[in-house]
């Protein structure tokens, strides 16, 4: 493949361009510069597609929606929502708008850090094989049968070597080219363990308070085994970023004594922050505007959550010393085993003249993974590859809704929004990174009946689903509700997780062929992408 690249200053005073004959799996485009600031940073190359071969650009962050499109397919932005609306709810602060330009044309989609061809059974991958220049785009024009590969790293300044592109590419089946860049990558998942257990939030929300959870608790531990998860969800706080002391009117006596009963149940004691963001109610906002990141003058909001939320600067000295005295006591005063750790994406909106954005997003992961020690980490709302190597547990996809694909009106807006049917969609599409990069979150399931509007076949589908191929298999039903037949199917659930998946077969439906007690088997699903 011949590859033709250009690098220009944010001046245009400045640029550099070649052609390269990719002929190994790995391309490294390195080039010796001088002291300037970086404006674009582009490669083209053509790459032919079938007329039925489907497409895949993975998106942004872990809650993007992820796709295979077929080649008249197009990635949505936010260009036909009304820009009073954008503004009013910082929809494009949630994902890639506010630094990627979205044509939202018939045959153009793009994303982050690698994509793929898929013609049947077979794979044509390209992928990053380092993110700390920037993130690496991907952009496929199927009219001009184009793809245009660009470094997010306009604004940062280079001296010396370059780093422009370090691509990989491979193709045949999909055990072969995605077993090939992992072991380009040179990175290992930190455990391979599945995670079973509950977390609150899928069911009471924010309206936990100490009697739902120990109520719950007794739930749990009539069908858990040892060492699965209990999880303290989003609630236990009074406002985000006040994460010193709990809601006294929730949970008067603490949480020390909850994660005290977990333990001598034999559980491990999960627990919800976001540490990079605080809302506006919050004591840390109101008290210290200058711990935040500001762009023209204002803290940087990045969405409508809760009273509406900003992103903390991590380099501020103060702030580190905040976080630091956070996970201690979460981690050595209340005893917790593991933080789900959300709206990580708030870390990194901007880069600087020094780092890209992505170089930025990978620290704040290094600075939580060093506070965490040996505590595990489940990172939640945060970019992919960032995160590689770095943590035990990641989600991958959106969060479920209690219904199949949310109200009508939100299906119009931004692409990390709360969806069963878009989670479903990247458990799918992101199922390779399960095992080799980290353990895969794909949300909880349902088994009740109560406070719930999916199907009983939507249900089941999305339990089976997230049991072959994910790496945590969680629920926030209350199991003390569960009828005889109830705790059968989440039996039957749960050894279903143990199976090994050996094929994934998606054309008219999705086929899954897997391995369990000495006895091949294959589910169809007839959900589309």
């Amino acid at each position: 493949m011949q590859v033709a690249w250009k690098v220009t200053s944010k001046e245009s005073t400045i640029q550099l361009q070649g052609n390269e004959t990719w002929q190994q799996e790995q391309l490294h485009i390195h080039i010796n510069t001088s002291s300037f600031v970086l404006g674009d940073v582009v490669a083209n190359l053509k790459v032919p597609v079938d007329k039925g071969e489907k497409i895949f650009m993975n998106g942004y962050q872990t809650w993007t929606k992820s796709s295979e499109l077929g080649i008249r397919g197009y990635t949505r932005g936010l260009n036909k929502v009304p820009k009073n609306i954008v503004n009013k709810y910082s929809f494009d602060r949630y994902g890639d708008y506010h630094f990627v330009k979205y044509p939202e044309r018939k045959g153009v989609m793009h994303g982050e850090s690698w994509c793929y061809f898929r013609n049947n059974d077979s794979y044509r991958l390209f992928a990053s094989l380092d993110e700390d220049p920037g993130y690496t785009l991907f952009q496929y024009d199927a009219r001009k049968q184009e793809l245009e590969i660009k470094r997010d790293c306009s604004g940062v300044q280079t001296d010396g070597v370059f780093h422009a592109f370090d691509l990989f590419y491979a193709e045949g089946s999909e055990e072969e080219v995605f077993e090939a860049w992992f072991q380009a990558l040179k990175v290992k998942p930190l455990t391979t363990k599945k995670l079973f257990g509950y977390s609150s939030w899928y069911n009471h929300y924010q309206n936990i308070d100490e009697n739902k959870i120990q109520d719950d608790l007794d739930g749990c531990i009539k069908i858990f085994e040892q060492k699965d998860l209990f999880q303290i969800d989003d609630g236990w706080e009074t406002y985000i970023g006040d994460w010193l002391e709990t809601d006294k009117d929730k949970f008067p006596n603490g949480l020390k004594p909850l994660v005290d009963k977990i333990h001598a149940q034999g559980l491990k004691a999960g627990l919800w922050l976001a540490p990079f963001v605080a809302e506006e109610k919050s004591s840390l906002y109101q008290n210290h505007q200058d711990w935040f990141i500001h762009i023209n003058g204002k803290p940087w909001k990045l969405g409508c959550n809760w009273s509406g939320f900003y992103a903390l600067d991590f380099d501020h000295p103060e702030v580190q010393e905040y976080l630091q005295k956070v996970f201690h006591l979460v981690y050595q005063e209340w005893g917790f085993d593991l933080v789900k750790l959300d709206f990580l994406y708030g870390a990194a909106p901007f880069g600087s003249i020094g780092e890209s954005r992505a170089k930025r997003m990978r620290r704040a992961m290094l600075m939580l993974r060093d506070l965490s020690k040996d505590k595990q980490i489940l990172a939640c709302g945060v970019p992919l590859m960032p995160t590689f190597g770095l943590v035990e547990y990641s989600r991958i996809g959106c969060d479920v809704s209690l219904d199949w694909d949310d109200v009508f009106y939100m299906r119009f807006f931004h692409r990390e929004r709360v969806s069963t049917k878009n989670a479903i969609i990247n458990i799918i599409n992101r199922r390779q990174l399960n095992g080799n990069v980290f353990m895969n979150d794909p949300d909880v399931f349902f088994i009740r009946q109560d406070n719930i509007k999916l199907t009983p076949q939507q249900k089941d589908d999305l339990a089976k689903l997230q049991a072959l191929l994910g790496g945590v298999f969680l629920t926030s039903d209350n199991p003390s509700t569960y009828t005889a037949q109830m705790i059968a199917k989440y039996k039957e659930y749960r050894k279903l997780a143990n199976a090994v998946v050996t094929k994934v077969h998606i054309n008219q439906g999705i086929d899954i062929t897997y391995a369990l007690d000495g006895k091949v088997d294959t589910i169809h699903f007839d959900f589309q992408n």
